[in-house]
This record gives structure tokens, sequence and C-alpha cells, in this order.
């Protein structure tokens, strides 16, 4: 069985760091972290580069009654992708959707309160916005953030993990105009495997987190 790669999630944002050196102290750049996990690797990243640091959410839209099944996502700023496939194929209606989006939205407005507080999102148009999580697996949620921060006209969208499956990683290439992978390690099978201490990412450490980002 192969060795971890990173002691823990801040070991890996240095290393990820280190890929990412060309956006040093670049006015126009930020971290978006997707929580929780991403949190910690996003703050090692921001601290590393000197760049700012904000939370990205994406909520899961389960099918009605099969909530396993995703039908679609919202993300932060508002912003829904749906499966048009899963939608067609289940027959589910507009208003069915509707519900699910909004209960989704709440919980995510909830959460973007509960982590950044009473402090404003950061500007995402015309910037370039570094994309971080802590590892790729399936990539769907990823996926999912990449087209809804499209939608929000950043000037350069970079996808950067310090570990993913490659052939996943491979498949987000066409969604962000980089992307930067540390360590594509064969076989993948999960992102915890790659770290030595892959502990839940609190509530309360993120909070901890986006306060200490200057």
């Amino acid at each position: 069985m192969q060795e971890p790669l990173f002691h823990d999630r801040r070991d890996a944002g240095q290393v990820l760091a280190r890929r990412l050196s060309a956006y040093r102290g670049r006015p126009d750049t930020l971290v978006l972290a997707l929580p929780r996990g991403g949190v910690p690797v996003g703050h090692a990243v921001a601290q590393a580069l000197g760049l700012p640091l904000d939370v990205f959410i994406v909520r899961k839209l389960g099918v009605p009654d099969h909530e396993e099944l995703a039908m679609g996502a919202v993300a932060s700023g508002g912003l829904r992708v749906m499966n048009d496939g899963v939608v067609r194929l289940l027959g589910i209606g507009a208003a069915q959707v509707d519900a699910v989006a909004q209960a989704q939205a709440l919980e995510l407005a909830r959460r973007e309160r509960l982590y950044r507080g009473a402090r404003p999102a950061l500007e995402i148009a015309r910037r370039t916005v570094l994309l971080v999580d802590d590892g790729i697996a399936t990539g769907a949620t990823m996926r999912v953030a990449a087209r809804a921060l499209r939608a929000m006209a950043p000037a350069r969208l970079v996808i950067a993990v310090p570990t993913g499956a490659r052939s996943t990683c491979a498949g987000l290439r066409r969604e962000a105009d980089e992307l930067v992978c540390a360590t594509t390690p064969e076989p993948f099978r999960a992102v915890g495997c790659w770290y030595e201490d892959f502990a839940q990412t609190s509530d309360d450490e993120v909070r901890r987190l986006l306060a200490a980002t200057k």
C-alpha cells in the first residue's frame, strides 16, 4: 500500500502553493475554497501567495424522495446548474425543482452567513480565481462550482487541488482555463488515502481560517 503524500490539509496547501507561485501577490487574483475540507488547503495557498481567501459553496439538489441522486446543484451567488437528463428521465416538474432549489438556497445562504459573518463576498468578475479543494475523486462538486463561477465572468479560472484521480482531472480541464493538480497517484481510490491526517474540518475551523486570512 502506498504511503500518504501529505501530513494534513495545511501541508497539502503548501505543496499546492508552490505549483501556483506564478500567482503570488497578484492584485487581480483571489482564492476560493470549497468548504469544508478545501478551506484549510485554500488558507495555506492564500497565506503562501499573499492572496485573499473566500468560500464558494455548492449544494446538491436531490431528486425528491431520492435525495442521494443529484438532479442539479446551487452555488454561491444564487446560480443553479441542472442535470437536464435526470430531470427529463424522471419527469420531475418545474415546481418540484423550484421547491428543492429554494430549500437548498436557504441552506446555502445560512452557511455563507455562518462562515463569512458580516463580511461581504469577494468580487469575482474580471479577476483571476484559484478554485481550491482538498482533492478530486469523481469531480462532481468541482464541476458544478466551476460552471457556476464561469457565469460570474472571472477573467481566468484555475482549478487547483493537491491530489486527484488522473482521469477525472483530465475531464475537468475543459471546465477551466487551467487545472493544477500537484499529484495524480494511481490507483487513486479516494482523496483521504493520500493524507496522514484527514480529520473532518469543522465549521469553527472554517470561520477561524477565513477570519485569519488577510
